[in-house]
């Protein structure tokens, strides 16, 4: 009977570990696996050059963050004029100097940038007596893919889990059962 019961609570504590999804970020990154090297689900982001500019942005936070830099040095080029078209809607980004970066907030334009899909984007940008003109695909997935189920996969574990859970319950109060009945 102790063997049983030695087994059954062995089991009832080895399943969940078994049963456990693996673990997350804060963003929903896998901690336990290999890094994800597909952008699905991610944030959409867009990047572009030119002989004198390199331009990174991403789509998040209500806005569309823009980063400038010189393409030969990558030294950041601050407080320049920038303005982004697409479809027709312009809008001109406001710079932030505590973060160095440029910002497109305009409400309209933020809508139609994301939709699914790919959207073509012309920048114009203005330092001093340089400008130039920069073209870049910003690319917004249609679903946000996870790569795995949580629970329907493995929930035959967690059952598996719970009834060996119960048993070994059931074995321990059979077992004080008998010893009360026994006198011992």
């Amino acid at each position: 009977m102790k063997a049983l019961l030695a087994t059954l609570l062995t089991l009832a504590l080895a399943l969940p570990a078994c049963a456990s999804p693996g673990a997350h970020g804060p963003n929903g990154e896998h901690l336990d696996g290999p890094a994800a090297t597909a952008t699905v689900g991610t944030v959409p982001r867009i990047e572009t050059f030119s002989e004198l500019f390199e331009l990174v942005g991403h789509l998040s936070g209500g806005e569309l963050s823009i980063l400038v830099d010189r393409y030969e040095t990558n030294e950041p080029v601050l407080n320049g004029k920038l303005e982004v078209e697409y479809q027709g809607q312009k809008a001109n980004a406001k710079f932030h100097a505590d973060l160095g970066d440029y910002s497109i907030d305009e409400p309209k334009l933020l809508k139609a940038l994301s939709a699914p899909g790919k959207h073509a984007l012309l920048f114009t940008f203005v330092s001093g007596d340089e400008s130039d003109l920069l073209e870049g695909t910003l690319e917004v997935s249609a679903v946000q893919v996870h790569g795995h189920e949580h629970g329907g996969g493995r929930a035959w574990l967690w059952l598996a889990a719970a009834i060996t859970l119960l048993l070994a319950i059931a074995a321990i109060a059979l077992v004080r059962r008998s010893k009360l009945v026994s006198g011992k």
